[in-house]
């Protein structure tokens, strides 16, 4: 077994790997100011962005769900490994050559499950795309040529041919290391009678990568009429592949998708390289299932999709009945997106591969240009079953097309298609198509249920928030003075455990001028869940001032926290005052009275040094 990854090795993957690199792999960010970054979180459904990532200090956080870490932290939870695992997959990443402490270097083949798999996948890729080349794989290259793809455009998208035997790929993974048991688990090989054989053979093959540029699958067309398989063969689910969490082309596209906020949905892998050769590279397919709620994550994290509106989802589809059944298969899931979304179809019924041989790639690109909203094409695809000659032809076209309508949520937009609804049957009539509408409508919402309003936060605690903030972020701000702080400054039991973890850590005095080793260390003390959450928080959410004022930002906040500790022991002392004789208990009544007018004093003091120096 391998044994533990050596500490220096692990601080090394991580000044290797920038933790905006890293994440910006997976989904787009944007400039947030203050040196932070945000994008729509991978962890969880979200309208807009609350995921924060801070290079400087190497930390993200999401406000929604609060998932946050680091670079090593992300890796794991995105991609499903261990601590180790992650670690590998980083250093691979970043050049860097691991030592074990229990038994030196070890090579590849001692590594995680997942790791080993990418590696077969990527040698299976290899062996494919050589093959293309040999006597045998003459029908791949010809249904390549065929269809307009030249040598170059098969090497770019990696396609490659699987030869009509039982065991060459499974021989060659087998001589190059690899176990049975992985070739059957990734989904490279089956289990025939005598042992493993390919699942792939005698068929041109597309290997399907992810976000990353990592062979998970491969998908894989019949070439041969000796092959009784279907047209179409995809890796089955496995521990890399879950075919509904895989867009086809989603690593060529990710860049072009965030770049011009548009994500072009096609429905074949020659669909994908059509389109990206023809100059929509946009384009992804779906891998042997329809388009659902998981790949609508995917385009939304890189569409950096939200409230503007900006962006835009083109589904192609066939002019045919079979095409605008997938078009409105579709719609059901169009308000998950928030961007704006349409439709493109070709209406004599050319998918862009074959539209792209036929009429050139401009073709191509008029397509994607002619889209229509979905919700105008899934209407008007609906009332066209309809005979609008007669009366009772309009009414059944509006019974069938009022559930669309009516399940518009932007209450203006839903308005607007009402009155296109009526112009397009006819009726001249407004309030009563709408009438209908809000008829399907009412039904469709039901009762209406109450939400409740999220507790106000206590303004101390929001101040509190704001100084521990700043004790991670910039604690050469707050220097020795907030070392001198009580615990009991800080009324809530998250911020007195965190004071206590800066306390433990050295305090101020050993964070020099904070940054990365500053959290780091805080971490490291942090030896409660609660206690690191809040750390890493704090790492990244920031704090309520601009760059120039804050020095006395802080000097204020810290006073201020001061005060409200003031605050609450004059109460205490006015509290025990209250309870005392002042002539039975006189000396104690004055002595009490002496605390009080020395807390009122040093109130007084920081109160002008907290609305003095912000």
């Amino acid at each position: 077994m391998a044994g533990r990854i050596r500490d220096d090795d692990i601080a090394l993957v991580r000044e290797r790997s920038p933790i905006a690199e890293v994440i910006g792999e997976h989904i787009q960010l944007r400039n947030a100011g203050g040196g932070n970054l945000k994008g729509l979180c991978p962890f969880h459904d979200e309208k807009s962005p609350s995921f924060n990532v801070t290079p400087e200090r190497g930390m993200y956080y999401c406000f929604g769900c609060s998932e946050g870490g680091d670079v090593i932290t992300f890796v794991e939870k995105i991609e499903h490994l261990s601590f180790s695992e992650a670690v590998e997959r980083l250093a691979q990443r970043a050049g860097v050559q691991l030592q074990y402490e229990q038994g030196g270097y070890v090579p590849k083949r001692d590594h995680g499950e997942r790791a080993r798999l990418i590696e077969a996948h990527r040698a299976a890729a290899e062996f494919y795309a050589d093959k293309l080349m040999s006597p045998e794989a003459g029908p791949g290259r010809r249904f390549l040529s065929e269809r307009g793809f030249e040598r170059a455009d098969a090497e770019m998208f990696g396609v490659g041919y699987a030869p009509a035997e039982w065991e060459a790929l499974t021989r060659h993974l087998l001589a190059r290391g690899f176990t049975s048991d992985e070739l059957v688990k990734g989904g490279l090989a089956k289990e025939g009678r005598r042992g493993p054989i390919d699942r792939f053979r005698g068929r041109l093959i597309w290997p399907i990568r992810d976000a990353t540029g990592d062979v998970i699958g491969f998908g894989a067309r019949k070439l041969l009429d000796s092959d009784d398989g279907p047209k179409y063969l995809n890796t089955p689910d496995s521990p890399l592949y879950k075919k509904s969490q895989v867009l086809y082309g989603i690593d060529l596209a990710k860049r072009e998708i965030s770049k011009r906020a548009q994500a072009v949905i096609v429905e074949g892998y020659t669909d994908v390289m059509a389109c990206h050769l023809a100059g929509v590279p946009t384009a992804v397919a779906t891998c042997g299932t329809s388009f659902g709620e998981e790949h609508i994550k995917i385009l939304r994290r890189f569409l950096f999709d939200q409230a503007e509106f900006r962006g835009e989802v083109i589904f192609t589809f066939d002019g045919d009945a079979a095409g605008q059944k997938a078009a409105l298969r579709a719609f059901a899931d169009e308000q998950k997106f928030v961007t704006q979304t349409y439709v493109a179809v070709q209406g004599d019924g050319l998918d862009p591969c074959d539209l792209r041989v036929k009429q050139g790639d401009a073709a191509v690109r008029d397509l994607i240009a002619s889209r229509e909203p979905l919700f105008q094409f899934a209407i008007r695809s609906t009332i066209s079953r309809y005979d609008l000659r007669s009366n009772e032809g309009k009414i059944a076209a509006l019974d069938a097309a009022a559930p669309i309508v009516a399940a518009i949520k932007d209450v203006g937009l839903r308005k607007r298609y009402a009155i296109d609804l009526d112009r397009w049957l006819g009726f001249m009539d407004e309030r009563f198509v709408m009438q209908r509408i809000g008829e399907v409508s009412g039904a469709q919402q039901g009762p209406r249920r109450r939400v409740p309003h999220a507790a106000p936060v206590d303004p101390s605690v929001r101040v509190e928030r704001e100084l521990l903030k700043l004790a991670v972020q910039r604690p050469a701000l707050l220097g020795p003075q907030f070392d001198a702080l009580d615990p009991q400054a800080f009324t809530t039991p998250e911020h007195t455990a965190l004071h206590k973890v800066i306390t433990t850590a050295g305090g101020l005095a050993a964070a020099a001028h904070g940054g990365r080793e500053w959290v780091d260390r805080l971490l490291e003390h942090a030896y409660e869940d609660g206690a690191r959450a809040l750390v890493t928080r704090f790492a990244v959410e920031p704090f309520q001032a601009d760059a120039e004022v804050e020095q006395r930002y802080a000097t204020g906040i810290l006073a201020r926290v001061e005060t409200m500790a003031v605050d609450r022991a004059i109460a205490q002392v006015k509290s025990r005052l209250q309870r005392i004789n002042p002539v039975d208990e006189a000396q104690e009544h004055r002595r009490l009275f002496g605390e009080l007018l020395a807390l009122e004093k040093q109130r007084k003091v920081l109160i002008e040094r907290a609305t003095g120096m912000q």
